[in-house]
């Protein structure tokens, strides 16, 4: 049987070491009201958007940075979220910007995106970051591929020359997770709805990475022996409850470690968004650890 990553403790791990860290920024001569920000902008009424910016805020209270909640109608048009947008951008004390998707239908989310300054994009999905990430360059990683990596590590299971497969590219979570893979030297195929003989490649694979959001559609025994698994998918059961993508119950036996749905990529992505905001304010202020 696999190790099941707890990413519940690592999530508090990083939490506690974010709140270590600020603390001893503070301490720092002239430093005593030194606050990292995060400002958080939710269009509509959407329950479980409002959800995810409740949690995201109360974790950002919890390690002593400011959260900043902004609540558009779901009526809001691109412009007046381009203005906000404008504003934060302009204002010192919010360090970083979150976008909470999905939004309403009528706006696109790629044009406001880009309308955040790329030192304060703490998603990381702004153009600009992302070309950074293709490049090798320095810039601010999507939270949940850094979620991703942080699981990988606390594993223990060295990346470097194995066959990785990731199973979805899109630009939030795919795409990234396969470039920072081959940042860490693995060999790396990218899988999606057009590729055939899915199981084949999966048998083959030394890590497998899955987020497409199908209740098991990475069948248990597609894991070769051994592999490591991360399972970023969730949906809902028929009873309700969430599942990821991977059959969890036979895929364990066969994993040498295998993240579980839920409590294994989410607190992560929640943990790198705060990470990400205490970078960034960092680099806007000039404090140097």
């Amino acid at each position: 049987m696999g190790v099941v990553l707890d990413g519940k403790q690592y999530a508090r791990t990083v939490r506690q070491g974010l709140k270590e860290r600020i603390a001893r920024i503070r301490h720092q001569p002239g430093r005593q009201d030194w606050q990292p920000g995060l400002a958080t902008i939710l269009i509509g009424e959407d329950p479980a958007s409002r959800a995810y910016v409740s949690t995201k805020e109360k974790a950002c209270r919890e390690v002593g940075i400011a959260p900043f909640g902004h609540c558009l109608p779901a009526t809001a048009s691109a412009d007046e979220v381009v203005t906000l947008i404008g504003r934060l951008n302009a204002r010192p004390d919010v360090h970083g910007i979150l976008l909470q998707l999905p939004l309403p239908d009528h706006l696109e989310p790629a044009s406001l995106i880009e309308a955040i300054r790329p030192d304060k994009d703490v998603d990381g999905l702004h153009p600009v970051n992302q070309g950074r990430l293709v490049l090798g360059q320095d810039g601010i990683r999507p939270c949940t591929p850094l979620g991703v990596m942080h699981l990988i590590d606390q594993s223990g299971m060295a990346i470097e020359g194995k066959r990785a497969v990731v199973v979805g590219r899109s630009n939030l979570v795919g795409k990234p997770v396969a470039l920072l893979l081959l940042q860490r030297n693995a060999t790396v195929t990218t899988c999606h709805s057009q590729t055939t003989n899915l199981a084949d490649h999966i048998r083959q694979a030394d890590l497998v990475v899955t987020a497409i959001g199908q209740q098991n559609a990475i069948r248990g025994d597609w894991i070769r022996e051994g592999a490591g698994v991360i399972d970023v998918g969730i949906s809902r059961g028929s009873d309700g409850s969430l599942k990821g993508d991977v059959e969890f119950a036979i895929a364990k036996d066969r994993a040498a470690y295998i993240s579980p749905v839920p409590g294994g990529v989410g607190p992560l992505t929640v943990a790198m968004l705060l990470a990400n905001t205490v970078q960034t304010a960092e680099r806007q202020t000039n404090v140097r650890m």
